[in-house]
């Protein structure tokens, strides 16, 4: 395969886990913070295979492995705010408050999302979608990789 078709199969993986991602949104999964953050890289790779598409330089290649491992990295930080690993943002978690008064802890729940990152809303194969992204995401960046790595 040439740079150009892995770069455009790379991009392509991102734009479907995208879709998918909208797709769940549409059936009523709507997206925690930490689900929108891993959408930007996707939208990052979507771009940078477009313009693969009229100019398949090496950088390009190495932009896009960068933007797949970025949401791999944010997938995984989520599976682990998922599993209780560690904790995840204040603002989209119910851990962490005991430090803090009455007041602001109502203040804390008034502005809190609905939607809770540790909270796991659907599984495939016993693996979360955050999970899922960072797999997947993380074999996109290494295709994104050999793309970098061709000379043609």
């Amino acid at each position: 395969m040439t740079r150009r078709n892995l770069m455009l199969l790379a991009a392509s993986g991102s734009l479907a886990l995208l879709l998918g991602a909208f797709v769940f949104q549409l059936l009523g999964y709507a997206p925690c913070k930490l689900c929108l953050w891993q959408r930007w890289p996707h939208a990052a790779a979507i771009a940078i295979g477009v313009i693969a598409y009229f100019q398949s330089h090496r950088l390009l290649a190495y932009a896009g492995a960068l933007a797949a491992a970025a949401t791999a990295v944010i997938g995984l930080y989520h599976s682990g705010v998922e599993q209780g690993w560690w904790q995840g943002p204040d603002t989209c978690t119910s851990g962490g408050g005991l430090d803090k008064s009455a007041d602001e802890l109502l203040n804390q729940i008034l502005a809190a999302p609905l939607i809770r990152c540790d909270e796991i809303a659907w599984t495939f194969a016993g693996l979360s979608m955050a999970t899922w992204n960072a797999i997947l995401s993380a074999a996109l960046a290494a295709i994104w990789i050999v793309a970098a790595r061709r000379s043609f």
